[in-house]
C-alpha cells in the first residue's frame, strides 16, 4: 500500500539531524510511527468502504424503492415496492369458503333474475364489486399479480393474514325489488351461517379474528353480525352504518366504489364541457342525504346547472355518462351514508368533484391529497342562496385544468379495479400496513382480562364528525 509512504516525502532529514537531544529524537520518532499507523488505519478503512460500494453497486445492484403518490402528485412506478414490503411480502391465506358464501350468491342473484343456466353465471356489475376483484386477484397466478404487496400462501401456518372472500355486498341485492323472486334466499341467514362457519375455524378462534380481512363495501353489508366480525380488518366504503367500537380508520380501510359509468378518454380542457355543474341521482335520501332535496331546490333554477332525479338503470347510466363527460364540475352530496358511488364516477370522468358531505372518509388518503382533485364545501355553506353556483363560476379555466391533470394522474392506479396494478394492489398495500397494529393487538389481548368497555378501545379512532371548510 503506497499511501503510508507519502507523508515521508515532505519531511526534511536535516531538520531532525540538528535536534538538541537523543530524547527529543526518540519522541519525534514515536510520533512519526503513531502518525503512520493512524494514516494506515484510515486508508485501510477507506479502501474497505470502496470495495464494499463497488461490490454492492455492480455485483449486487438493487433499485431504490419508487415513491408512492405523495401530495405533490407524483405517481408511483408500475411495480410497487414499499419500504416495509420490499424485503418480504405479506403472506395471505384465502379461505376456501363453502359455495353458499361465494358462487352460491352469484347463482342466487342470477336465479332471482330468471336464469336457470348457472354454468354461464358471472359476478354482476355493481358499485360494491371490489369484493369480487379481491377474490379474483388471489385466484390468479403470482406471475399475473404484477406489483402486488401480498403473496397468497396455501398453508395457513405460513400466513400473516387470512382473507374471508364472502360476497357480502352482492348478497344484499340478490332479491332487491324483485317481485316473485326466489324467496328461499336470505341475506340474514347467510350472515348467521358465515359467522357459525368462522367460529369453527381454528385460525379464527386463535386470535378472535383480528388477523382476518373481510370486505363489507355496502354500508349495510354484514350489519346483522357486525359485532361478531368487528375485530377483523373491515374493507368499508364509509363508517356511516358502523359504531365507533366496530369500525375505525386505524383498524379498517376505506375502499373505492367501482365506478358505474365509462371512464373519460378525451383531451383535457373545458371547450367540450359546457355545463357548469352536473348531478343525476336519487333526490330523496335518509339521514345526511336529506341535503339532496335542499340542493335540488337551490340549484334547479340555475341556467348552467343540470340537476336531475334518477335511479339506477342502464339508460340513466348512459345519461349520467354524457352529463359528467360534458360538465366542468360534478356535485357529490351525501347519500343515506356519507359516501356515494357518484364521487368515483366523477373522478373517472375528470369532472371535478364538488363534495358536500361533512362526515365523508376517502380511500387511500395516506397517498392522495384530495384537495388537489376535488372541491369541498361545508353543508351549511352549500345551502346559502346562490353561494355554490357563484363559487364555481369564479374558478378559472387554468384552475380547472389543474384539477383535471391531477385527476388523470390518479384514476388508473387508484380507482380502476380492472387495472393489473390498480385499486386492488392499493387495497392490499394498505392492508399490509395494518399488520404491525394487528400483531400489537393480538399480543396485547393475551395479557388483558376481558372487559366490558363503555368506550372504544385503543384500536378505534372516531371518524370525522366536525365537517370541513370550503376549499378550492
Amino acid at each position: 500500500m503506497e499511501a503510508p509512504s507519502t507523508p515521508s516525502k515532505s519531511r526534511n532529514p536535516n531538520k531532525f539531524q540538528s535536534s538538541s537531544s537523543s530524547s527529543s529524537h526518540h519522541h519525534s520518532a514515536m510520533a512519526r510511527k503513531s502518525s503512520l499507523v493512524k494514516q494506515t488505519i484510515v486508508c485501510s478503512a477507506c479502501f474497505v468502504l470502496v470495495l464494499y460500494a463497488f461490490f454492492n453497486t455492480f455485483l449486487h445492484p438493487t433499485d431504490s424503492p419508487p415513491s408512492p403518490l405523495f401530495p405533490d402528485g407524483v405517481v408511483r412506478d408500475d411495480v410497487f415496492v414499499g419500504s416495509a414490503v420490499a424485503a418480504s411480502r405479506v403472506k395471505v391465506f384465502m379461505y376456501d369458503l363453502p359455495r353458499q358464501f361465494t358462487v352460491g350468491i352469484i347463482e342466487g342473484h342470477a336465479r332471482a333474475r330468471g336464469s336457470s343456466d348457472f354454468s354461464k353465471s358471472r359476478y354482476p356489475g355493481h358499485q360494491h364489486m371490489g369484493e369480487w376483484y379481491l377474490f379474483a386477484d388471489l385466484n390468479r397466478t403470482e406471475e399475473e399479480r404484477v406489483g402486488s404487496p401480498v403473496v397468497r400462501v396455501l398453508d395457513p401456518e405460513e400466513a400473516d393474514l387470512f382473507f374471508v372472500p364472502v360476497f357480502s355486498s352482492l348478497s344484499l341485492i340478490v332479491n332487491t325489488n324483485r317481485p316473485g323472486a326466489d324467496q328461499a334466499y336470505s341475506d340474514e341467514k347467510m350472515q348467521d351461517e358465515l359467522v357459525q362457519w368462522l367460529e369453527q375455524q381454528v385460525y379464527w378462534r386463535r386470535n378472535s379474528g383480528r388477523d382476518h380481512v373481510i370486505a363489507a363495501g355496502d354500508p349495510n353489508a354484514l350489519y346483522r353480525v357486525m359485532d361478531q366480525v368487528k375485530n377483523s380488518v373491515l374493507l368499508l366504503s364509509d363508517f356511516g352504518r358502523v359504531r365507533p367500537d366496530q369500525g375505525s380508520l386505524i383498524k379498517d380501510l376505506i375502499i373505492p366504489y367501482a365506478h358505474r359509468i365509462n371512464s373519460y378518454t378525451g383531451e383535457l380542457g373545458v371547450e367540450k364541457r359546457g355545463t357548469l355543474l352536473f348531478f343525476m341521482g336519487n333526490r330523496y335520501r335518509k339521514d345526511g342525504g336529506k341535503i339532496r332535496d335542499l340542493l335540488f331546490q337551490m340549484l334547479e333554477t340555475e341556467d348552467d346547472v343540470i340537476i336531475k332525479h334518477g335511479t339506477q338503470s342502464r339508460e340513466n347510466r348512459r345519461a349520467a355518462t354524457r352529463g359528467m363527460h360534458t360538465s366542468k364540475f360534478c356535485l357529490n352530496p351525501a347519500g343515506d351514508t356519507p359516501s356515494a358511488c357518484r364521487l368515483f364516477d366523477a373522478i373517472v370522468s375528470l369532472c371535478v368533484p364538488v363534495i358536500v358531505s361533512d362526515s365523508i372518509e376517502l380511500p387511500f388518503e395516506d397517498v392522495i391529497d384530495y384537495k388537489k382533485i376535488a372541491i369541498f364545501v361545508g353543508t351549511k355553506a352549500s345551502l346559502r342562496p346562490g353561494y355554490l353556483a357563484s363559487l364555481l363560476r369564479g374558478v378559472s379555466t387554468e384552475r380547472i385544468l389543474e384539477f383535471q391533470k391531477e385527476l388523470k394522474q390518479v384514476v388508473s392506479h387508484y380507482f380502476e379495479y380492472g387495472e393489473p396494478n390498480g385499486a386492488v394492489n392499493e387495497i392490499w398495500r394498505q392492508v399490509s400496513q395494518k399488520l404491525p397494529l394487528i400483531k400489537l393487538m393480538i399480543n396485547r389481548d393475551k395479557r388483558l382480562i376481558k372487559r366490558d368497555l363503555s368506550e372504544p378501545d385503543c384500536s378505534c379512532l372516531c371518524t370525522n364528525k366536525t365537517g370541513f371548510l370550503t376549499s378550492i
